[in-house]
């Protein structure tokens, strides 16, 4: 024999508010939206790379960067370029 459920509107009011806080958190745990400049944490982030290996990147020119002040920056073009193996 079956069993049947009815919703209520506080029953879809609470789902709403959960589907809501479910996705909240997805974009919480995935910031990295995609920004035409990032700093180089960001990019550590993203390559999942340590700061060393950024430098690597840097010092022989696999990744451009561009300094302001004391931060260094990325143009996110260059960071796809560079997973997709395009050498140009």
């Amino acid at each position: 024999m079956q069993t049947i459920s009815i919703l209520t509107k506080d029953d879809l009011l609470n789902f709403k508010k959960e589907l809501f806080n479910e996705i909240q958190q997805l974009l919480d745990n995935n910031p990295i939206v995609k920004k035409e400049w990032l700093r180089s944490h960001e990019v550590q982030k993203l390559l999942k790379i340590s700061s060393g290996t950024l430098q690597n990147f840097r010092i022989n020119g696999t990744l451009p960067f561009k300094k302001v002040g004391g931060t260094l920056y990325y143009f996110y073009e260059d960071i796809e370029k560079l997973l997709n193996g395009d050498k140009s």
